[in-house]
């Protein structure tokens, strides 16, 4: 009976995990996932496509350079890249500039500085580079109706020297809150990870969203479509909060990687990189 007990008993919780495991959202399937750490791999990831090798690198607070953090920087988020490029985006608690941190094809760095415009929030929550490499798609912390679109730095403006520019908006025809993260899946479709502890936007928490660009990135602004695909995996040995993090779509394989930080003591211990494909 014993052994009876525990046969139904894995049963009933194999039919609990498993639909969760084969679909967590719409339209992608949960294929694996990796641990993340919570000191380096817990704000972000990019996936890099060089000649050289193809590598993909997350961010944390143990990642961030000691002469940034000295510099008030203290804060990474999601990095972005494509064409080779990459991008780390850097926030300060006062309302400084924002930075961005830039690595070139040939691995070589430059720092890009954006001074606030009067109406801008001081969050830099993430980097998306489009797939032309040629603008560069960042966001703010809160509920907002819009994506902020600067031209890329190291292509579109090559002086360090200069101020970043607000180029345009992404302009969404619903609003979001707490986006962590975004990336282009093509020219005209971003995908983003909310934190959003609330759930009246969508009718869930934390969801994965989509955004249909009316067109590709061009300097003016342009409308985006908001569908919400459901809520990421919330899974953890505690109860408790999630975060919800970063976001990258790797082209090679149409892997989509989305990081979610366990409650918590559970935060050292089972916090994952969520890896899903489109089947």
């Amino acid at each position: 009976m014993r052994r009876t007990g525990i046969v139904l008993t894995l049963a009933a919780l194999l039919a609990v995990v498993s639909p969760a495991l084969a679909q967590a959202v719409t339209g992608w399937t949960e294929v694996g996932r990796d641990t993340a750490r919570a000191l380096d791999e817990s704000q972000g990831l990019a996936t890099i496509v060089r000649p050289s090798g193809t590598t993909i690198r997350y961010t944390g607070i143990g990642t961030i350079p000691a002469d940034l953090n000295s510099q008030g920087w203290n804060h990474v988020g999601d990095p972005g890249s494509a064409q080779g490029w990459y991008v780390e985006p850097y926030q300060r608690d006062d309302r400084g500039a924002k930075l961005f941190r830039v690595q070139a094809p040939d691995g070589s760095w430059a720092n890009y500085k954006h001074a606030l415009e009067p109406w801008e929030a001081n969050n830099n929550s993430f980097a998306a580079v489009s797939p032309d490499a040629r603008w560069l798609v960042a966001g703010e912390w809160g509920t907002m109706d819009r994506l902020l679109v600067h031209p890329m730095p190291g292509v579109a403006m090559t002086d360090p020297a200069k101020n970043l520019p607000y180029a345009s908006a992404i302009r969404l025809d619903h609003p979001v809150r707490d986006i962590q993260g975004c990336d282009f899946q093509t020219a005209t479709r971003l995908l983003c990870a909310s934190d959003d502890p609330d759930g009246s936007l969508f009718g869930t928490t934390k969801p994965l969203l989509q955004v249909d660009l009316a067109a590709p990135l061009s300097g003016s602004d342009v409308t985006g479509h908001v569908t919400s695909l459901g809520q990421l995996p919330l899974r953890s040995g505690c109860s408790g909060s999630f975060e919800v993090e970063g976001i990258d779509f790797d082209e090679r394989d149409n892997t989509l990687r989305v990081i979610v930080m366990s409650p918590g003591i559970c935060i050292l211990f089972d916090s994952m990189t969520y890896r899903f494909q489109q089947r």
